[in-house]
Order: structure tokens, then sequence, then C-alpha cells
């Protein structure tokens, strides 16, 4: 097996990361000895560490590191073989599930389990299986339900919120800009965790002030599950277990993070990310397809208004959210009070970096780009670095195609190529009804009644985060012989 990672966190050629074939920390963990004559360590032929010694030989169990490790450790990102995961894993979910399951049937208290659909691997799925999305994510509801879950939830709420209040932090930082405030423009798209990890590893604080700080829907659907539903649900937010469904691996550092910890309650917004192929394994293991689950109503606990009736939402613009387009759009009508302005992007060197602007009177108003996949990465840092980017906002994404060509989605069964693939799942995403932020009841109603406003402080806790630099390790595996 190779690592479904994203790009930017595979790449070998620099001193903070390692290749595969090096281990992370230690392998194993060898315990002092008082022999003077010391010992061996001999591999058997299943991989097993057995330590030769002069009373004779015992079995060296392996160091588990957690992803939290990883993300405290600025010597690598590695392969998904060579890093022992233990909190994100399909066992550890399966284990949760029994768990629960148990306490049930001994009337103890079990926890609430809730999990959170992304669009992308819905749609992933519902190509593999020829399923339409919206039975695919009734299925994945029933198949939850039948696992244990006892809610099964879509992220439009969440997702619109991430692109409300990314559009409100860039109006903010394009007002500083024009009154002469440095280090505003461009701001850089911070959904992306393979993007925000990598920026954090290899280019601290020259990048991260032009990341937004606005969460990515994963992590604002954590803050609605773990605060507001339990809060509604007279809660505790550690006596529930939250689950989302990703289209890549890197979001599993991404709810790893310490700034998603609540060290008070002792749990994180998002305790479990499982991907589009982690799911197909599952149901493989139990040796059926998602055609032979029972569907399942979604839940809907933060509403009872007229979207009950949508399974799964779109937005206008990318499969990755949509990005680039709510926010160009948005800052046209507040800004220049343009009403009817539309996003359209022309492809530069290659069709992953694209660019749109906005004119009026021959005087370009609003510069926007989209830049997928590492290449593109690297060429606005460059730009950046040269002080030649002209870009007002930039809508980047680690993977290649975006989120719908995720690491973790599934890939081509027909020997087409991943873009082809992804160009498909691009299609039935804009075949979804479209949500549109700022007519979303839910979330209007939820900055009324929960968050107060934009701007107050449970609003800034519950829908931003911050960045921190990490610095580069030295040591003899990250040196150049």
């Amino acid at each position: 097996m190779t690592s479904r990672f994203s790009g930017a966190l595979q790449i070998t050629s620099l001193d903070d990361f390692i290749t595969p074939s090096q281990e992370c920390i230690k392998p194993i963990e060898v315990l002092k000895s008082t022999s003077k004559t010391g010992s061996k360590i001999k591999i058997q032929d299943d991989g097993a560490y057995v330590e030769l010694n002069e009373t004779g030989s015992e079995k060296l169990q392996k160091v588990e590191i957690t992803l939290a490790d990883c993300l405290a450790c600025s010597g690598c990102i590695t392969s998904a073989e060579s890093v022992l995961v233990t909190q994100q894993s399909q066992e550890e979910l399966l284990r949760v599930f029994q768990e629960n399951q148990s306490l049930k049937f001994q009337n103890k208290s079990p926890k609430l389990i809730a999990v959170s659909l992304s669009v992308q691997p819905v749609l992933s799925l519902s190509q593999k299986y020829n399923l339409d999305p919206g039975d695919t994510t009734r299925r994945l509801s029933g198949y939850f339900k039948s696992l244990g879950a006892d809610l099964v939830l879509e992220m439009s709420a969440a997702e619109d919120f991430a692109l409300l209040e990314s559009a409100k932090e860039f109006m903010e930082r394009f007002k500083s800009h024009q009154e002469g405030s440095k280090g505003q423009l461009p701001m850089l798209a911070s959904s992306c965790p393979g993007w925000v990890c990598y920026a954090e590893k290899t280019h601290g604080n020259f990048i991260l002030p032009l990341i937004g700080v606005t969460k990515s829907p994963q992590q604002i659907m954590g803050s609605l599950v773990k605060n507001y539903l339990a809060e509604r649900r007279s809660l505790s937010p550690e006596r529930i277990y939250h689950i989302t469904l990703m289209p890549c691996y890197d979001k599993k550092l991404e709810a790893s993070r310490d700034d998603f910890y609540n060290k008070l309650k002792e749990t994180r917004d998002v305790d479990c990310v499982i991907t589009s192929i982690e799911l197909e394994q599952m149901l493989e293991n139990q040796g059926k397809t998602l055609c032979d689950v029972d569907p399942a109503s979604l839940d809907t606990p933060f509403t009872t208004d007229d979207q009950l009736h949508v399974d799964l939402w779109s937005h206008s613009g990318s499969g990755s959210g949509g990005y680039a387009d709510f926010i160009f759009e948005y800052a046209a009508k507040h800004l220049f009070q343009v009403s009817d302005a539309r996003l359209e992007l022309r492809p530069l060197r290659n069709p992953d970096f694209q660019e749109g602007v906005l004119e009026r009177d021959g005087e370009i108003l609003l510069r926007f780009g989209v830049a997928n996949g590492f290449r593109n990465i690297q060429n606005v840092v460059q730009k950046l670095k040269r002080d030649k980017c002209t870009y007002h906002y930039i809508e980047v994404m680690a993977c290649p195609a975006g989120c719908l060509n995720g690491g973790a989605q599934i890939r081509p069964q027909d020997g087409s190529q991943p873009r082809e693939l992804a160009q498909t799942l691009e299609k039935l995403y804009h075949e979804l009804p479209e949500s549109k932020p700022e007519e979303n009841k839910i979330v209007r109603n939820l900055y009324k009644s929960w968050l107060g406003s934009g701007h107050s402080d449970k609003a800034s806790a519950f829908l931003h985060t911050q960045y921190h630099e990490i610095e580069k390790m030295n040591s003899a595996l990250s040196m150049k012989w």
C-alpha cells in the first residue's frame, strides 16, 4: 500500500519530511537492562522484533505513535504504514460502537454517537456503487445506524458557516489593505489541512498570517455537535462521540490538532475521521456492498423548517466547497455594489491553476485564483516570496482537482484517470440542490440564538482557529549525506 495523504505531506525532497523507509521516532521500545554484555535484536519472518540476550529471548512491543504525536513533531508526516495510528482507524471506530452497545445492554449510560457526512465522499461512494447521491446518503445513514450510531447528519450548515465567515474575514482584510495595512492580502483558503500542515512546517510565519482563520466545515461541524447539540440535549461534550466521513486522510490530522481539543472536558470536536476508502473496506470486511444496506433518513437536530427534504447540498463553484466563487460574489456585492458578479475562471499554465477578475471601466477591482495540487502551491509560495503575487484571494487545495479527488476517495474502477473520475463527480456535485449561505435559515437562527453575532467571543471560539509555526527538527534523519 502507498500513502493517501495529500501530496503536500508526501514530499521526500525536503528536510522536513522523511521517506517511508525510515522509521518515525523509534520502531521498538527497548527497556534498560542491567546486563553488561548488551543484547541483539532479531527481526523475525513475521516482522516482529525479538531481543536476544544472555538470559534468552524476549519479544519487543512496538511503540504506538498517535496523530497528536505526529503533529507535535516537526520531523515528518510519513506513509500510513510507517506510523502506527491508533486514534483514527476503522478498528477504533468499531471498538467504540461495540463498547457503546455493551453499555446499553448493561443499562449503563452510553455515549451519544453522531456521524457527519461530507458531500465529497458521498459522491465517491455513489459512483462506486452506482447509486443516486440521495440514495447513497440514506444508505450510509442506515449503515452507520446499524452499527449503533444515534444520529447521522449532513453538513450544509457547517459548510455555509465556513463560507460566510471566510467572506466576512476577506472583507475586513480587503478594507484594512485599502487603508494601508500590510500583510493582509492575498487571503489564502484555510479549509485544506494538508495545505495548512505544510505551511506550518515549511514556511511558518511567512505564510501563516495570510491564511484565513475560519475553521474548516469539519471542525465547525465539530463545534455544532460538541457544543450546540450537547447544550440542547443537556449532555456534557465528552458524552458525545463524533465521527466524520471525509475525502482525505489529512482530515485525520486536522481533527487531532490541539486547537480542537477541549482540555477541560478532555474531548475533541471530532473524535474519529473515516474516509471513503475505509468505509468501502469496512463493507467488504462484512461481505456486503452499500447496495445491501437498508436506507434510513438523516437526522435534523438543528432545524424543523423546510430544508428537511434535502439530504445533500452543493455550492456554486468548485467541488471543494466553492470558496473562491462565494467570496468573490459576496465581496463584489458588499464592496462594490455589483450584485450580479460571477467568477469566470480561466486556466493559466495548467487546469489546476485558474484565475478570474472583477473589472469595471477597465480597472481590475478583484483578482481571485484557484490553486490545486502541490506544484501550484509551490508556484504561489514563490510568487509571494518574490512579492509578485497580484491576487486578493486564492482557494488553495493540496490535491490536484481539489477535494473531489481527495487522497482517500475511491480510485477509478474502469482504468480511467483520477482526473476523469473527479470531473464525473464534479458533474454529480452540480446536479445537487445548491445551498445559498446567506439564505440558510439554520445558520441565521444559530447566529441569532446561539452565537449572538459573527463578532462575539462565542462565534470566535466556535468558528475560528489559529496556526502555529513548527520549527524543523535537526536530527540525523533530516541531514543530507
